[in-house]
Order: C-alpha cells, then structure tokens, then sequence
C-alpha cells in the first residue's frame, strides 16, 4: 500500500481573514469553494479550510472554537524572495515570529502567524 499526501485541512474562525491572508497576502490560487470549506493549490497538496463548525458538522469530531495557542505543526512556503514575502506580510500588519535568519544549513527561514495562530515558515529553497 502507498500513500501518498493529498491535502491539508486546517480549522479556522474566519474564512473571510483565512482567504485574505492565503489567497491575497500570500497569493495562493484559490482551487475550490463549497459553503464553509475552501481550498488552495500549492503545488502537488491542497491546502484547505473549513470553519471549525463546518469541520464538527462534516466530522463529527470535537473541534474546539477560538484561536489555538499550542502548536505542534507548522506549513512551510518555500521562495526565492523570503525577505519580500515577509516584508509584503508584515506591512499588512501579519505578526511576525522570526525575523528572516540563515540557518547553518545555509537555508534562509522566517516565521509569521496566520489569522488563526498557525505557525507558517517563509522559507528558501534547501541545497
């Protein structure tokens, strides 16, 4: 058996600020869109949103509300300008976690916070 990674979904409290920051800020191509659940294409995994209610009445899982603090996942976007996108997301008033820094690698890496608190790397590409 092989699996291979499709999509992503994460949960979130707006979809409006969600599609502001992935679809406008980013630039992400927005792929599709069924009542509270949207998705972007990334290149070979979609990365997708539903409303956190959305998300307990498709699943039927506990999905809690409000904005999450604890983070164990982060999404890396990968480009050859990290100090513009940063630059583009911290003039739109996005928080900025981490300055651009070189890794000893040799990779440059930042972190900015997305509507709901999640954890997104702005990255250059490895090698």
């Amino acid at each position: 058996m092989e699996l291979k990674m499709g999509y992503v979904i994460l949960y979130a409290e707006s979809l409006e600020r969600t599609k502001h920051f992935y679809g406008e800020l980013l630039g992400l191509k927005l792929r599709n869109e069924f009542g509270t659940y949207i998705e972007y294409d990334t290149g070979s995994t979609i990365l997708s949103f539903n409303t956190r209610e959305g998300g307990r009445e498709v699943t039927g899982l506990p999905i809690p509300d409000g904005l999450r603090k604890e983070q164990t996942f982060e999404l890396g976007f990968v480009t050859e300008e990290v100090e513009a996108a940063v630059d583009k997301l911290k003039s739109a008033g996005v928080p900025v976690l981490l300055e651009p820094v070189e890794k000893p690698w040799g990779q440059k890496v930042a972190y900015v916070e997305d509507p709901d608190g999640h954890y997104i790397e702005i990255c250059s590409p490895i090698g």
